[in-house]
Formats: structure tokens, sequence, C-alpha cells
């Protein structure tokens, strides 16, 4: 219990700040590194997809965001 240092209410807030602003910035790094391969994973995930289906066919999407990111 002796290394615990003790602290103000402000240096809590600042320290959450700091974790916070680091986890959104790591999100939204996340993401855009996903979102510049979409395409790619796209293709990746449906490979067996397009295995099982018959030759000459497409897939269609039934509601508008189904297809947002892989168009």
């Amino acid at each position: 219990m002796d290394d615990f240092q003790k602290q103000a209410l402000t240096e809590h807030l600042t320290e959450l700040r700091r974790c916070l602003i680091y986890s959104l910035l790591a999100t939204v790094a996340g993401f855009a590194l996903c979102y510049s391969y979409s395409k790619e994973l796209g293709q990746l995930l449906f490979k067996p997809l397009y295995a099982a289906m018959p030759e000459g066919s497409s897939l269609i999407f039934t509601s508008y965001q189904e297809g947002f990111f892989f168009i």
C-alpha cells in the first residue's frame, strides 16, 4: 500500500483526461487503418461466399447500409 502516491482530485482528473485522449487517438488511428484496407478486408471475408456461389452470379444487398463499405 505504500507504493501508491496520494494525489489530489485534479491530478486524478488530469490523468484520466490524458488516458481518454490516448484511447480516442488509438481508436481513430485503428479505424483509419481498417478503413483504408476495407476493400481488401471485404474480399477476404467474402471469399468463401464467392467460392460457394454459382458462376456468373453476383452479390446483392437488401438494404443500403449492407453494401456501403464493400462497393
